[in-house]
C-alpha cells in the first residue's frame, strides 16, 4: 500500500503517519521529493482499510499495490534510484560504461585491459574471478589472487570494479576488493545468496536468469531491497528461446518495460545477449536508445587467446570504435556516456 502525502506535509503529519505504521507492526518505506512525499507500507496490506489512512492529517490519498514485488516497484518510489560511487552516477541523466575480460587471467593482461577500456571511457571494470561454467572442464577462475588482481587494476586506472559472487559463503571476501557485487543468471534465484548480498549492504548488479519473467527479475531484487539495501541495478543479459544463431535473445523490450515498472537503474549485456562481437556494437546502440542506463561489455586485449567467452569479446581498438557511436546515440536520445577522467602517466 501506498500513502501519498499531500503537496508540503508537514513533518509531523508525515511523523503521525510513519508511527502509525509501525504501531500496527508495519514498516515503511520514505520517499521524499521536492514537493511530495510518498510512504510505503511494507507487510500484509491486506487488513488495512485505505478510507481510514485516508482521515490522517496530511494525506492526500491511499493505493493499494498490487504486484508481488513493492520496494522495487514505481508506485513505492517514483524517481529513478541513482547510486553514486565515486563520483559516477549510475541511473542518472548519464550512461555508464562497465567494460573488461571475461576472467582475470594474469596481471599483465587484466592492467593491460584495463588501462584500454579507461582509455576509450569506461568508468568501471569487470572482470571474474569465480566463474561459474556450464562444463566443469572449463576455466574456473583464479580465485582470490584474481580479486586482488582487480582491486589493484581498478586502482592504478582510477576505475570502480563489478566482479561476481557465486555463492554466500563469499560475499564477505569479495566485499572487500569489489565496488560492486554481480549476480549472474544462473543466481539470479540463489535465495541464499540474494539475503547475503542485501545483507552486505554493498551495491549489487543482478542480472536476469536465462529462462526468468521480468517479474520473477523484479521480485529476486525485492530480496535484496528487503535488507534495507537499495543500490541494486537490474541487467538484461539475453533470454534463452529457440533462436541458436545467437549465443541468447536479447530482449531489448525488457529494458523500456523495466524502466516503467521499476525505479532502479536497467543495465544491459550485449556480450552474452548476443556471443558474437560482431554484433555487441549493433546491440549496444539498441540498448541505449531504449533507455538503458548502462551497458556491461566484455573487452580482451587478446580475444583469440582468451580462456573464456573470447568469441564475443571486443578488442580494445573495436571497444574505442563503438564508445564513439554510443555517445552519438546518447546524445540522440537527450542523454551523455559517463566518460572518465584519462589516466595520468
Amino acid at each position: 500500500m501506498v500513502i501519498v502525502m499531500r503537496p508540503f506535509a508537514t513533518k509531523k503529519e508525515v511523523g503521525a503517519v510513519l508511527a502509525r505504521i509501525e504501531e500496527l507492526g508495519y514498516r515503511a518505506h520514505l520517499s521524499q521529493g521536492v514537493e511530495r512525499t510518498i510512504i510505503g507500507v511494507i507487510g500484509d496490506e491486506r487488513p488495512l482499510d485505505p478510507a481510514a489512512w485516508e482521515m490522517l492529517e496530511g494525506v492526500e490519498n491511499v493505493v493499494r499495490i498490487l504486484k508481488p514485488y513493492k520496494l522495487t516497484s514505481r508506485e513505492f518510489h517514483p524517481e529513478n534510484t541513482v547510486i553514486t560511487l565515486n563520483g559516477v552516477a549510475i541511473g542518472g541523466d548519464s550512461i555508464v560504461v562497465m567494460a573488461g575480460p571475461c576472467s582475470v587471467e594474469s596481471r599483465a593482461q587484466i592492467h593491460e585491459i584495463a588501462h584500454m577500456v579507461k582509455a576509450a571511457g569506461a568508468t568501471i571494470l569487470r572482470g571474474g574471478a569465480f566463474k561459474p561454467r556450464t562444463s566443469p572442464y572449463s576455466f574456473q577462475g583464479m580465485g582470490e589472487p584474481g580479486l586482488q588482481l582487480l582491486r589493484e587494476a581498478a586502482d592504478a586506472t582510477g576505475l570502480l570494479m563489478v566482479t561476481e559472487v557465486v555463492s554466500p559463503m563469499e560475499v564477505p571476501l569479495v566485499a572487500q576488493y569489489a565496488d560492486i557485487l554481480q549476480l549472474g543468471t544462473r543466481n539470479m534465484q540463489n535465495y541464499s545468496l540474494l539475503h547475503a548480498v542485501g545483507e552486505a549492504h554493498k551495491p549489487v548488479l543482478l542480472k536476469r536468469g536465462m529462462s526468468s519473467t521480468i517479474e520473477e527479475l523484479l521480485m529476486a531484487a525485492e530480496y535484496i531491497l528487503s535488507h534495507g539495501n537499495y543500490r541494486v541495478m537490474v541487467c538484461e543479459r539475453g533470454i534463452r528461446t529457440f533462436e541458436t544463431y545467437t549465443r541468447n535473445t536479447l530482449d531489448i523490450n525488457a529494458v523500456p518495460a523495466l524502466k516503467q515498472l521499476t525505479h532502479l537503474p536497467v543495465i544491459v549485456d550485449p556480450s552474452h545477449a548476443t556471443g558474437k562481437r560482431e554484433l555487441v556494437d549493433a546491440a549496444s546502440r539498441a540498448a541505449i536508445a531504449a533507455g538503458a542506463d548502462g551497458l556491461i561489455i566484455e573487452v580482451h586485449n587478446h580475444p583469440e587467446r582468451a580462456l573464456s567467452d573470447g568469441a564475443q569479446s571486443l578488442t580494445g581498438e573495436q571497444f574505442a570504435a563503438m564508445v564513439k557511436r554510443l555517445a552519438r546515440v546518447a546524445e540522440a536520445v537527450d542523454r551523455r556516456l559517463a566518460v572518465g577522467e584519462p589516466v595520468v602517466a
